[in-house]
C-alpha cells in the first residue's frame, strides 16, 4: 500500500448558509463556495489543474451541465483533470482519495472539490419519489420499503442487540443540536431536549421526526494540494494522515448484519496509515442523517465499546466541552442535509477546527487530529479520512 500519510493537505475551504434558499440555483451555491476556498488558499486559479464536481439530487440541470465543465468555466479554471462523480455521502472521501493519489504521483498540482445541492427547495413530489425508490427495485421497492424504513430496521435491530434505549438515541440529536447552536450557518439552532425528541412525530417506529435528517440547500468545497506547496501557501495547512474504505452491500435485503456497514475495516486501514489509535482522535466528525448512525460509528471505529455509545453520548462526552467532541457542525440532524454537500460539510468542519478557524465558542482548543466518516446510499459502505495539524 502506498503511504500517503502527510503527503497531501487541504489549504482552502468554503461553505454556504444551510437552509432553504429557493432564489439561489445549485450552480450559484457551487460557485460561491468554490470562490471561498480559492480565496482562503491564496492560490492562483492557473495553479488549479484538477476539478471535481458531483451530483445534485434536487437540480437535474446542475447534475447534467456541471459534468462537462460549466463550473470550471464560470470560475475561469481550465484544468488538466475534470470529472463529475457520485458516491452518495461517501463522495467527498472518494474524491479525496482520488485527488491525493494524483497529487502524490505528480499528475496534479492542486485540485478543487465542490459539492452543492438544493434539494431542500426541490419539489416535494421529486423527493418523495427519490426516497421511495432508493431501495432494491425487485425485492424492496414493490413492498413499500423506503429510506426511513431501512433506517428504522437498522435502529430496531441495533437497539435489540445492544440494549440502547430511546433516550440514548435521542441524546445524539441533543448533542448535535448543542453544536449547531454555536454555528451561525446551521439550519436549526434552537436548544433541544431528549423529551422534545421523543415527543416529536413518529415517522417510522422507532424513529421520531427529530431523529431523521432534514433536507436543505447548501454547498461546500475543499482545495487540496501537496504538503510542500501547502506550507508555502498558508500557515496552518491540514494534512491527510490516513484513509480507509470498505464496501458492505448494495441493499438492506442483501446485508448480513444491518448494524454495521464497513467502518471497522475502513477505520483499521485509516488508523494504520495515520499511525495512530482511536485514543489519539480529538474530534469525531461522524456522518449522521439518523440518530443510530453515530452510535454504530463510535463503536465500529473503536471510540466506544460495543453497546456503550448511547450511554457515552447521553452523559455528555460528545457535547461542547466533552471528552470527544462529535459532529461539531451539528450534522445533518441539525445543520441540515445538503445532499452530497452534507457529507463534505463534515470535512470542511474538521479542517476549520484543526486550522483554529471555528467560532470561539465552538472551537475545540488544542485539537490535533480529526476523524471524518462517510457512507453511500443506504449505508452501503464505510469511508474514513483522518486529518492532522502536523505530520509526526
Amino acid at each position: 500500500m502506498i503511504d500517503l500519510k502527510g503527503k497531501v493537505a487541504v489549504v482552502g475551504y468554503g461553505e454556504s448558509l444551510i437552509g432553504k434558499y429557493p432564489s439561489k440555483t445549485t450552480r450559484e451555491l457551487a460557485l460561491e463556495v468554490a470562490k471561498m476556498a480559492i480565496e482562503k488558499a491564496g492560490i492562483s486559479k492557473k495553479e488549479i489543474d484538477g476539478v471535481i464536481t458531483t451530483h445534485s439530487f434536487g437540480d437535474p440541470e446542475y447534475t447534467a451541465d456541471s459534468g462537462i465543465g460549466v463550473i470550471s468555466t464560470e470560475l475561469g479554471i481550465y484544468p488538466k483533470f475534470h470529472t463529475h462523480i457520485f458516491s452518495g455521502g461517501a463522495t467527498t472521501c472518494v474524491s479525496l482519495k482520488m485527488i491525493a493519489g494524483m497529487i502524490y504521483t505528480g499528475q496534479l498540482n492542486a485540485a478543487l472539490i465542490i459539492a452543492a445541492d438544493n434539494w431542500g427547495s426541490a419539489p416535494l413530489e421529486l423527493m418523495i419519489d427519490f426516497m421511495a425508490t432508493t431501495n432494491h427495485p425487485e425485492w424492496e421497492v414493490p413492498y413499500g420499503f423506503y429510506m426511513n424504513g431501512a433506517l428504522a430496521l437498522m435502529t430496531r435491530r441495533y437497539m435489540y442487540e445492544t440494549g440502547t434505549t430511546p433516550e440514548q438515541l435521542a441524546s445524539v440529536c441533543v448533542s448535535n443540536r448543542k453544536w449547531a447552536a454555536l454555528k451561525p450557518n446551521a439550519m436549526f439552532r434552537k436548544p433541544l431536549t431528549i423529551d422534545e425528541v421523543l415527543r416529536s412525530k413518529m415517522v417510522c417506529e422507532p424513529l421520531h421526526a427529530f431523529e431523521c435528517n432534514v433536507l436543505a440547500d447548501g454547498a461546500a468545497a475543499l482545495l487540496v494540494t501537496s504538503a510542500q506547496r501547502a506550507r508555502e501557501l498558508i500557515s496552518t495547512p491540514v494534512y491527510i494522515l490516513g484513509m480507509g474504505g470498505q464496501f458492505a452491500s448494495s441493499f438492506k435485503c442483501q446485508t448480513a448484519d444491518i448494524t454495521t456497514y464497513g467502518l471497522k475495516e475502513a477505520g483499521k486501514a485509516a488508523y494504520q496509515m495515520a499511525e495512530i489509535t482511536p485514543k489519539d482522535v480529538d474530534i469525531a466528525e461522524l456522518y449522521d442523517a439518523y440518530s443510530v448512525i453515530p452510535l454504530i460509528s463510535l463503536e465500529d471505529l473503536g471510540l466506544c465499546a460495543r453497546g456503550k455509545a448511547g450511554k457515552f453520548v447521553q452523559e455528555g462526552h460528545t457535547w461542547p466541552g466533552g471528552d470527544l467532541p462529535m459532529t461539531t457542525n451539528g450534522g445533518m440532524l441539525s445543520q441540515g442535509h445538503a445532499g452530497v454537500g452534507g457529507g463534505m460539510l463534515l470535512h470542511v468542519e474538521a479542517v476549520q477546527q484543526l486550522m483554529g478557524k471555528a467560532e470561539s465558542e465552538r472551537q475545540v482548543n488544542g485539537a490535533q487530529i480529526a476523524l471524518v466518516t462517510g457512507s453511500s446510499g443506504i449505508w452501503n459502505d464505510g469511508q474514513v479520512i483522518i486529518y492532522g495539524r502536523e505530520v509526526s
